[in-house]
């Protein structure tokens, strides 16, 4: 009897765990809009550089207006490799690469002129370095994270391909 008992119990115990954690709301994974991402990135540069409610209203429009348009040229197309294309095929790949360089230096010029209207040369140049920042941590996200391999020779860091290779 007392055997039945610990098992009626036991089954109730993981019956009620199991609802909670059911009941639990999920965190969302879900992506923001580029929009949203770039309103975001404002806003963060605005309260990182202390604007005024005026002058960050301004910036927060001109910064979303000019990712957008980055974000128009699409991604960039480093991934391929030379020595599978013909020498038409890579010169046109770099042709590609100046045009679109070209391309990003004119927005660039454009939001600069922009933002002169409302902020100074070391603000724009602050929003500059922040930009750059909020970027390169945003790629490094979707990189794999590197793995440290310890040998009694050296410590070295590698990629999960370079992993790979070493097995």
């Amino acid at each position: 009897m007392k055997n039945l008992f610990k098992i009626i119990m036991l089954v109730t115990a993981i019956f009620a765990f199991t609802c909670t954690v059911e009941a639990r709301p999920r965190k969302a994974t879900q992506r923001i809009s580029q929009h949203q991402l770039a309103e975001k990135q404002a806003k963060k540069i605005a309260e990182e550089l202390a604007l005024s409610s005026e002058v960050s209203a301004k910036f927060i429009t001109a910064y979303v207006d000019y990712r957008h348009e980055v974000w128009a040229l699409g991604p960039r197309q480093d991934k391929q490799q030379a020595g599978s294309m013909t020498d038409e095929q890579v010169d046109s790949v770099i042709q590609a690469r100046f045009d679109r360089s070209q391309k990003l230096l004119d927005i660039r010029k454009k939001y600069y002129n922009e933002y002169a209207k409302f902020l100074t040369p070391k603000q724009i140049w602050r929003v500059y370095d922040l930009d750059a920042k909020m970027m390169n941590r945003l790629s490094h996200r979707r990189t794999p994270k590197k793995k440290m391999i310890s040998t009694p020779q050296v410590n070295r860091h590698i990629s999960n391909n370079d992993e790979a290779l070493a097995k």
